[in-house]
């Protein structure tokens, strides 16, 4: 893991590419990039990001801060949540979810 520093850009920081599997990809051409800063006693805290597109998910335990860009996350049952700066959404291992994002989404999490 590299070695960051302590305070982070976290809208301008570069992010490494994600590739997303073609199966999850439904709609448009999205792309994904992620940077973990920190890494301690199984958690991690990072900023990910996702183009404009549609895309599925199976997730893992998480809550995130959405800082940039707008779109929702659809759960299998129905559930949707508008996602927009300033919202918080927590996640939950195994739930399946569908992005679709209408302005490039950028967040930051924390997770294992």
């Amino acid at each position: 893991m590299r070695v960051l520093p302590r305070t982070h850009d976290a809208l301008a920081m570069g992010l490494e590419d994600l590739p997303l599997a073609a199966v999850d990809v439904r709609d448009g051409e999205p792309t994904a990039g992620i940077v973990t800063l920190h890494e301690d006693f199984g958690v991690e805290i990072g900023v990910w990001e996702l183009t404009e597109g549609t895309v599925t998910d199976t997730e893992v335990d998480e809550v995130f801060v959405v800082i940039a860009g707008a779109g929702w996350v659809t759960f299998a049952d129905g559930e949707r949540i508008a996602l927009r700066p300033g919202v918080v959404v927590r996640l939950r291992a195994g739930e399946h979810t569908t992005w679709t994002i209408t302005e490039t989404l950028r967040k930051v999490w924390v997770g294992p």
